[in-house]
């Protein structure tokens, strides 16, 4: 098991969460890709979308479908957001782009989350791979990221 996919399973045993992270016979780096491996809606997939934020990161976790609208984004954060580069994502969050958990982040970055994702009973994110997922409410994914939900996503 990868350090990345450890890290992702004992964030979930600590919050005391039965989810446990699926392996994908195929890669899941994609929010289409994830949904048509799991089999659920688009709008199911929680996207980690990270920006460059300070000397960090900002997390912005939206429905599958939905993107970022950044002006939305930067007005939430309070300071300007720029382009992470994967060098950045790495450091931060400690996973590779394709593959960024929303839990298990080696730094703590501010997170918002779309209130499309809470339209579900179970959503699904990235596990820390881009083969694996795990499932979870949406209400456990906000309390364990602590995520504060707001309307950040492109009209």
């Amino acid at each position: 098991m990868s350090k990345s996919l450890k890290r992702v399973t004992a964030c979930l045993e600590a919050e005391g969460l039965a989810a446990r992270p699926v392996e994908m016979p195929g890669e899941t780096r994609t929010a289409q890709q994830a949904a048509d491996a799991v089999g659920c809606h688009l709008d199911q997939i929680a996207k980690s979308i990270i920006f460059g934020f300070g000397d960090g990161c900002a997390l912005f976790l939206t429905a599958g479908g939905n993107q970022v609208d950044p002006d939305k984004a930067t007005a939430l954060a309070g300071a300007p957001l720029g382009r992470a580069d994967a060098d950045t994502v790495r450091r931060v969050t400690g996973f590779a782009i394709g593959g960024v958990s929303p839990v298990g982040h080696l730094t703590p970055s501010p997170v918002w989350i779309d209130p499309r994702l809470a339209e579900f009973d179970t959503v699904w994110a990235a596990a820390g791979t881009p083969r694996h997922v795990f499932p979870i409410s949406p209400v456990d994914l906000t309390r364990i990221t602590r995520a504060i939900q707001a309307n950040f996503t492109a009209d």
